[in-house]
């Protein structure tokens, strides 16, 4: 979870951005990215960004594993990026994880850092491919540097919501990717929704004003797992090129189908604008009869037979809509159903990449 807080004004330089404890920290992938801003003329990051000191540090221990591990799965694999994510929540949750505060500790973290080779030594004997003596040499480099950006989380926290400052957050992935409520075990390793923003954050909930859910005009997922409106077809693949569906840091190319409901503020709806009939899935039956929700059993969800809402499509561009009345009605039509549907107002709606194609509706 990212955390902006501002002092209320529009001008983007009073901006401060905060790294919560909830997530993996990748180090070599922070400093690359800062430079790739820096060499984009934006030399004030370095001065408005900090990392809490309690994120667990992503190691290249990690990454090697992710491979290791979903080799291991075989047929059943999850999907991963292999970008370490999931090794590195492990080690977390199994208390043998180093936190950002052990860095600089340089003894305590080589200690952690050469029980957890040990033991996936242990584990996967020669195929483990890792070079402990590098890792350790790119954190001598990393340790004094990174001490500018490192805070005690919670009293940061606790300082921007005692502060007049407006804070807005960003999370990550989808409700079916939650480690708890998505399809398991195809997911993320961590909690996608806002009780994940609340605990990774030390988030006082009763200052929470506004909950915002994200998604596309239609459905996209990266790896394997259940999918049950994915289109594997023609319409899946005009999806892909028309919303260039394809990882922007793995390249990978991102499975996609119909809409399924949610919580929501709709992006890119614009990708939807050639199709002569777009589908909403709206419920699962097997036998005829309805599921009461979203199962849990994957047998289960394997046997469901998806219920579709049919629309017409409004086969007219809305790249330029501006305003709600802009849009054609068939389009308005597609929004209003799901708002109904799911029973939460729609407020913005974006028709394109560009920055200010988003309709705002009062």
């Amino acid at each position: 979870m990212t955390v902006q807080a501002g002092n209320g004004e529009t001008d983007n330089c009073h901006s401060l951005n905060f790294i919560g404890s909830g997530v993996v920290f990748h180090v070599p992938s922070f400093f690359s990215e800062l430079a790739e801003l820096e060499a984009k003329g934006l030399s004030a990051v370095h001065d408005r960004i900090l990392v809490s000191d309690r994120v667990n540090i992503l190691l290249d221990l990690h990454i090697a594993v992710d491979g290791l591990e979903e080799r291991e799965l075989g047929d059943a694999a999850i999907g991963t990026t292999r970008r370490g994510i999931g090794p590195c929540y492990q080690t977390s949750r199994a208390r043998t994880g180093i936190k950002m505060t052990d860095v600089f500790y340089p003894d305590l973290f080589e200690q952690k850092v050469r029980r957890l080779a040990d033991g996936y030594q242990k584990r996967f004997g020669e195929l483990f491919e890792y070079d402990i003596k590098a890792e350790l040499a790119r954190f001598n480099e990393y340790r004094e540097t990174l001490k500018k950006y490192v805070v005690d989380g919670v009293s940061f926290m606790r300082s921007a919501q005692e502060s007049d400052a407006k804070i807005v957050i960003e999370g990550a992935n989808a409700l079916m990717l939650d480690i708890d409520y998505g399809s398991y075990p195809f997911v993320t390793s961590s909690s996608t929704t806002l009780a994940g923003i609340i605990g990774g954050l030390t988030l006082n909930p009763r200052n929470i004003t506004e909950t915002v859910g994200v998604v596309k005009a239609y459905t996209t997922r990266v790896g394997a797992g259940a999918f049950k409106t994915e289109d594997t077809e023609e319409i899946g693949t005009k999806l892909q090129e028309i919303g260039r569906e394809w990882g922007t840091s793995t390249g990978r190319r991102r499975r996609c189908g119909w809409l399924g409901m949610h919580k929501i503020e709709i992006l890119i709806l614009d990708v939807l604008d050639t199709f002569e009939t777009i589908k909403i899935a709206i419920a699962y039956k097997i036998d005829g009869e309805e599921l009461d929700s979203y199962p849990a059993d994957l047998n289960i969800l394997n046997q469901a037979e998806v219920v579709y809402h049919e629309m017409p499509g409004w086969q007219k561009p809305t790249t330029n809509a501006r305003t709600y009345d802009d849009l054609p009605k068939e389009a308005r039509d597609y929004v209003e159903y799901i708002e109904k549907f799911v029973g939460v107002k729609i407020k913005y709606i974006g028709t394109g990449p560009d920055r200010d194609a988003m309709i705002q509706r009062p």
